[in-house]
């Protein structure tokens, strides 16, 4: 039996790269989130490819869109053209994730991201990514999070799982930093299958 949130993964920003997928997902990581996307048009090729990677290694690989404020219709869309052909939505996949790190990015632009997103796409589960410092003064989860929506806190305080902050919703906790890569847990209760299509 495995032990509660023993399930670990990483995430990859903006041309971050692994070079053996086979080696992570024997060091024991289940599931990785890929920064793909950003604003309304750029998308890192290199990232797609490792998403394909990942998943031939095994791995649950998600994508990941960088917000930039405005256009949020056209971002939420960009990342649904481009995450379509990488097999980003279907079955298995961790759930597509939204870092809202840029400042401009708001409640109001998160809200309406995840209804184009989820429209554009024809899945309901998506994850939200954001410091600790912005859930705590800067969003107000309450205000779009339903319950097919993950917060996601970065905090790097090296306890897996631990964050410090509490909300109903948060089931993941980015709990170290290697260069642009982080290293994830899942926080209590919440399991491998709640953040997965």
């Amino acid at each position: 039996m495995r032990e509660q949130g023993a399930e670990r993964g990483i995430n990859l920003s903006l041309h971050e790269t692994v070079d053996d997928w086979g080696e992570i997902k024997a060091s024991s990581v289940s599931f990785a989130s890929i920064t793909v996307t950003e604003s309304m048009n750029w998308t890192d090729d290199a990232a797609a490819r490792q998403v394909t990677d990942a998943f031939r290694a095994g791995v649950h690989a998600g994508i990941r869109h960088y917000a930039r404020p405005g256009g949020v219709q056209d971002q939420a869309k960009h990342l649904v053209r481009a995450g379509m052909p990488l097999g980003a939505f279907a079955p298995g996949a961790l759930a597509p994730a939204l870092d809202v790190g840029a400042s401009g990015v708001d409640d109001r632009f998160i809200k309406s991201w995840i209804k184009t997103m989820r429209n554009a796409s024809g899945i309901r589960r998506v994850l939200v990514y954001a410091s600790y410092d912005d859930w705590l003064h800067r969003f107000r989860p309450d205000k779009w999070a339903d319950e097919e929506v993950v917060l996601w806190l970065v905090r790097p305080n090296g306890i897996p799982g631990r964050p410090g902050w509490f909300h109903a919703r948060l089931g993941l906790h980015q709990h170290t930093n290697v260069d642009r890569a982080g290293t994830d847990a899942l926080v209590y209760p919440f399991t491998l299958s709640d953040v997965l299509l």
